[in-house]
């Protein structure tokens, strides 16, 4: 983040695969802290995806059309060269559970010795703490009907 901008960038990270009401909860409670919060979507070779990278930015893109603080992104390496690229001094994240806690309190200690980049964690709600893209993946995959896990219409 350049010391010369007063600018509060948050750079939101992760495959979003598919976009959930989980990760709209955490961009709506975001937005109140940051002047810009950038949507960025990576692609997780780890992670067996469904749609491609350009599928989901589209689809983020429409959601957030009518919200001008909100930038999406596709990007690929390290999270914390995506934040320098896109001049975001912090990086937001979605804690579930004690699980998530334990691993992404590790990762921001990572990111923060390599690269000075802050993360800020939001607990998720309680009311959509079983939500991930990888369940509505395999509830998808089975034919089931995922709409009560995407995102609302802004």
């Amino acid at each position: 983040m350049s010391k010369t901008s007063p600018e509060r960038t948050i750079l939101f990270a992760g495959s979003f695969d598919p976009f959930t009401r989980g990760h709209q909860s955490l961009v709506s409670r975001a937005l109140p802290l940051c002047d810009r919060l950038v949507i960025a979507v990576g692609h997780n070779s780890s992670k067996a995806g469904g749609a491609g990278v350009s599928e989901r930015l589209r689809a983020i893109r429409a959601l957030y059309a009518s919200e001008p603080r909100v930038e999406v992104v596709a990007y690929s390496g390290l999270t914390v060269d995506a934040c320098r690229e896109h001049g975001a001094g912090w990086m937001l994240r979605g804690v579930r559970s004690v699980a998530d806690f334990e691993y992404e309190r590790n990762l921001a200690d990572v990111n923060r010795t390599i690269s000075g980049i802050e993360t800020l964690i939001l607990f998720t709600l309680p009311e959509l703490a079983a939500v991930s893209s990888s369940v509505v993946r395999e509830l998808r995959a089975y034919g089931h009907d995922v709409s009560p896990f995407l995102p609302l219409e802004q």
